[in-house]
């Protein structure tokens, strides 16, 4: 009889981790509360929307727990029968005052080892809103770790240690008493994550098949970086998520998910942000600055309007799937916040009728400066 491989879609890793991520930084008095709360709203958007939830994600960083590749399996959470509460350890960036300078950690490297570090790294979901201090901190304090076949790299049950990211090698994960092999590696990927972040113990056996290099990562800098970055973040954010009246229609949560999703840019005067008849691959927060959209009109541009701090601009592409309706110029030094296509359909699903009537204003716009509905379908 074959053995069959447990596995999950994309959208439950995607889901739980949000989950998990959000959690853990607000800290609410009440886990079970918290949970009804956060599903049952992301229930709602995917009604409304249509959007279902984790949609169009591509396979991200693993964890032991949940071991994402091409086919992800999960493994049974009730296997581990030493595990402990997911969140038996909290930890509280706000109360950590540790000095961050005396506290880094430096593993020296080749160029060329660097080199393959950052290539086994690039597409590791939790270091992708790192700004480029810290992802060079985190990429000095990894160091490499060679493995041999049959070599176990971590026991289920066991206390985390280290966050690892696979170079290369082939790993099988195994899970129970009777060592079930639920996934295997293949040359890419990561896990550990979950272990390190709620102190819980190790969910599954990660062993050797051939020859390996994984680059691994301590527990305290990995929780020092990427827990003080998302909150540190979100408190950057929150001044402005407030001042955009369409976000009004968030959750609190949902308002700290955005947070987490955005992206800080930097324009200078005269850059152009948007390019109209472009494809669309975000929208745009402004934190500073003054931004002109400009249409074509008789072979040169036509100023059609000005946004300043906390205007947004964007969305229309979005929400229509059209390509770009218009350029967008920084009139000065702009700083915007940048949310990508999939975190716009995956967050900002309560905002949709908000935007939905702003493109009825907007194409009230071109009609007092092109006369014409026809002429409002060229420029398109």
């Amino acid at each position: 009889m074959s053995k069959q491989k447990v596995k999950v879609p994309d959208s439950l890793r995607d889901v739980l981790l949000e989950f998990s991520i959000a959690y853990l930084l607000e800290q609410p008095g009440d886990v079970i509360d918290f949970a009804v709360d956060f599903f049952t709203k992301l229930q709602t958007n995917r009604a409304q929307t249509g959007i279902s939830i984790g949609s169009n994600q591509k396979p991200t960083t693993p964890d032991e727990s949940i071991i994402s590749q091409d086919e992800e399996p999960v493994v049974n959470r009730f296997a581990a029968g030493r595990r402990k509460s997911v969140f038996a350890e909290q930890y509280d960036p706000e109360e950590d005052n540790d000095d961050e300078d005396n506290n880094k950690v430096i593993f020296p490297k080749t160029d060329e080892q660097r080199a393959r570090l950052c290539d086994s790294v690039k597409n590791i979901l939790l270091f992708r809103a790192l700004d480029p201090e810290q992802m060079n901190e985190i990429l000095d304090a990894m160091f490499e770790k060679k493995v041999r076949p049959d070599d176990t790299i971590i026991r289920q049950g066991d206390d985390g240690d280290n966050f690892y990211v696979i170079e290369s090698g082939i790993y099988n994960a195994y899970v129970g008493e009777d060592n079930k092999h639920v996934h295997t590696y293949e040359n890419r990927g990561s896990f550990g994550e979950l272990a390190l972040l709620y102190n819980m113990p190790r969910a599954a056996t990660i062993r050797a098949v051939t020859d390996g290099q994984l680059w691994a990562l301590d527990r305290q800098t990995f929780r020092r970086i990427l827990l003080k970055s998302a909150f540190r973040k979100r408190k950057m954010y929150e001044t402005l998520i407030n001042s955009v009246p369409m976000l009004k229609a968030l959750q609190n949560y949902e308002r700290m998910n955005l947070a987490d999703a955005l992206i800080p840019k930097v324009y200078q005067e005269g850059e152009q942000i948007i390019k109209q008849g472009d494809a669309a691959d975000g929208m745009y927060f402004i934190e500073e600055g003054t931004v002109s959209i400009k249409i074509h009109q008789d072979g040169g541009e036509t100023e059609i309007s000005k946004l300043e701090k906390g205007q947004y601009f964007g969305e229309l592409a979005l929400v229509t799937h059209r390509p770009r309706a218009a350029s967008a110029y920084a009139q000065n030094t702009v700083k915007v916040a940048f949310i990508d296509v999939e975190a716009f359909e995956r967050l900002l699903g309560p905002c949709m009728d908000i935007m939905k009537r702003n493109i009825d204003d907007y194409e009230s716009q071109l009609l007092k400066i092109f006369g014409s509905k026809s002429n409002i379908a060229d420029i398109r």
